[in-house]
């Protein structure tokens, strides 16, 4: 149960629906300009959930083979570290451009950036909601 609530593809397909229902229902209730900021904003947090998931799905498996010297487990541990600093600093480069140069509505930006958070959440509600009510 547990498992397929939190499965990654489940989550993905989530995001995205939950994605497309605030971008429709702020072009219906705001504006077309809000509405492509709450798309920016949450195409670039689903890639970062993505992204992150790779890295963090390939340093756990590298890292938990018993062959691995510890020099090899460190140089992982620090590629690892490099791989996500990277993708913070491309992530806060890409909010920055979009927000001064292309006049992005701030609001409608961090809307969409809380998808995946949204996400989780509303997941991890439907679980214990489960868990509760399921007259155990």
């Amino acid at each position: 149960m547990v498992e397929d609530a939190l499965s990654l593809k489940s989550m993905v397909g989530l995001s995205w629906v939950y994605l497309i229902v605030l971008a429709v229902g702020s072009w219906v209730l705001s504006s077309w300009s809000f509405a492509w900021a709450v798309l920016a904003g949450g195409i670039i947090s689903i890639t970062s959930f993505l992204v992150s998931y790779q890295d963090v799905k390939g340093f756990l498996d590298t890292a938990a083979q018993q062959s691995q010297s510890a020099e090899r487990v460190k140089k992982i541990k620090k590629s690892f570290i490099v791989k996500f600093w990277l993708r913070l600093f491309l992530i806060g480069l890409i909010l920055f451009l979009l927000i001064r140069f292309s006049g992005i509505n701030v609001f409608g930006l961090i809307l969409g950036l809380s998808t995946v958070v949204f996400t989780i959440t509303f997941a991890a509600l439907g679980i214990v909601w489960r868990y509760y009510f399921s007259r155990r």
